[in-house]
């Protein structure tokens, strides 16, 4: 066999892993978060000043963010079940430590601290857990399409090629997930009365870059005879049109239905799309083509999973839009955002119980075909995922409280009351904010430049598999690999953001 086609045998053929295990790699990432946060509070209480070096900063952010989630997907996969208590305690070591190390007038009575905690106000125009939830999973997306070309990589969390439960089928909806989340629907106030067909317009506008990358990534795998697994999208088309089309989609359906009642549209979509499934011979034409035997022949055949795929992605992006309204409800203190985690969770609880019965009655989890089981599979992980990251926000705000002055990068900010003699309206004024710069973390870094970041990793991941015979590497070569091209992308990222330069122009 020759090497494209060992590497497409190498990624093809497989049958995903469990649920169990992809919601205990989800809680790595926060507690990864969490870990980060409580190390710079640490750092702020026994130095009196927060870290300032943007050297350290990046080192101390790709150690603690990037790295862990490098070696566990990797050579800790096989005790992949006990990294997250791992983490955990170290993360419960280091809080111990703050709170019998502050200062001794800041030493109130822990039922007091409690009950201030609970009254805290919290900047509402900044919610850190959309930011890290979008910044994350372009982090996992970028990390996993390197390393699942190298044998340290379970082949279990690679795509599944019909039905299963992958965590790069898991990406992939994560990534449409995320990119509701900010869409312009969901950004813009509810109180502003805009043309109906504008954000429809803008999107038109903002979706070429996606149309001309998935172009260009169309003529550089054909060009260079670069491996692909067919069965993810079809022969000519990839991701980037998925995402424009999607987008597209989207903003027709939200200009016609009003966007609070996105969730019903998400609904009937997956569930009408299920049913023709079900109820025609469109499921054996997407797994098997128009003659049975896997046909290429005609663009409809060649393209069918990525074209008839579409409608579950579709489905996905408009309950995200529900999600993303949501979050955005004006909510100014902890209290609140507890209770907005209860009624997640509650969410998610009922996303699972239907999931189950959705796999039982209708069809098991195919991101080839983005069914019924597949949308919910997404939607119930990616709350899930955004739950964890509130809840660690809210862990760092608690402990930010502990040791006074102290403060984290993308977290929430403590803010001062609005005046309640003032008019209606008034803000919250956050404290210690008002004409400070940025942090520079390496959070902020990717977000200034996602789609940049994306591409760079997509750049990278060809000229890696190009130069070096990935199947057959040695496991220091492989973490050696993958940590240079993540420390690079990261690296690159950061350079841009202490320059305050943001790569978009359209």
């Amino acid at each position: 066999m020759s090497q494209k086609h060992l590497k497409e045998a190498f990624i093809s053929n497989l049958n995903g892993t469990s649920l169990l295990e992809i919601s205990l790699g989800l809680s790595l990432p926060p507690l990864c978060l969490l870990c980060r946060g409580l190390l710079l509070i640490l750092y702020y209480l026994h130095y009196g000043e927060p870290l300032r070096s943007r050297k350290h900063s990046l080192l101390l952010d790709f150690l603690v963010l990037v790295s862990p989630l490098l070696f566990s997907c990797t050579v800790l996969s096989p005790i992949i079940f006990f990294i997250p208590t791992i983490i955990a305690a170290f993360c419960a070591g280091i809080f111990l430590k703050i709170y019998s190390q502050r200062k001794r007038e800041s030493r109130v009575p822990f039922r007091q601290i409690v009950k201030d905690f609970q009254e805290t106000y919290l900047d509402p125009e900044y919610i850190p857990a959309i930011t890290v939830f979008r910044v994350y999973v372009n982090v996992l997306t970028s990390i996993s399409i390197l390393a699942v070309d190298f044998p340290q990589y379970p082949r279990r969390y690679a795509k599944a090629e019909t039905y299963g439960t992958g965590v790069m089928d898991l990406g992939v909806g994560a990534f449409i997930f995320g990119n509701a989340l900010v869409c312009p629907e969901v950004r813009q106030k509810s109180h502003v009365a805009q043309p109906k067909f504008s954000n429809l317009a803008r999107q038109l506008f903002s979706v070429w870059p996606l149309i001309f990358l998935g172009v260009g990534r169309l003529l550089s795998v054909k060009s260079i005879e670069y491996h692909e697994h067919t069965s993810e999208y079809g022969v000519h088309w990839n991701f980037f049109f998925t995402l424009a089309f999607v987008r597209l989609a989207a903003s027709l359906l939200l200009a016609i239905f009003p966007k609070n009642n996105s969730w019903i549209v998400a609904i009937n979509l997956a569930v009408f799309y299920q049913l023709i499934l079900n109820t025609t011979s469109l499921k054996m034409f997407i797994l098997h083509g128009s003659n049975g035997r896997d046909t290429r022949v005609g663009f409809l055949n060649a393209n069918r999973e990525g074209l008839f795929s579409l409608f579950g992605y579709l489905a996905i992006y408009m309950a995200s839009v529900q999600v993303g309204l949501c979050l955005l409800k004006r909510r100014t203190s902890v209290k609140g955002w507890v209770q907005a985690a209860w009624f997640s969770l509650l969410t998610v609880l009922v996303l699972f119980v239907f999931l189950h019965v959705s796999q039982a009655y209708a069809d098991p989890v195919s991101r080839r075909m983005a069914n019924l089981s597949y949308c919910i599979w997404v939607v119930a992980h990616c709350l899930t995922f955004l739950i964890c990251f509130v809840v660690t926000d809210l862990a760092l705000v608690f402990t930010k409280l502990l040791v006074k002055g102290s403060s984290v990068p993308c977290c929430w900010d403590v803010v001062k009351p609005p005046h309640t003699s003032a008019k209606r309206g008034t803000e919250a004024v956050p404290i210690g904010r008002e004409g400070k710069p940025s942090h520079i973390c390496l959070i902020s870094a990717i977000n200034k430049n996602q789609l940049l970041f994306f591409l760079l990793a997509n750049v990278m991941t060809g000229t890696v598999n190009i130069l070096i015979d990935t199947i057959h590497s040695k496991t220091a070569f492989t973490l050696c690999i993958l940590h240079l091209y993540m420390f690079f992308n990261c690296s690159i990222m950061h350079i841009l953001h202490a320059k305050n330069t943001v790569l978009k122009f359209w």
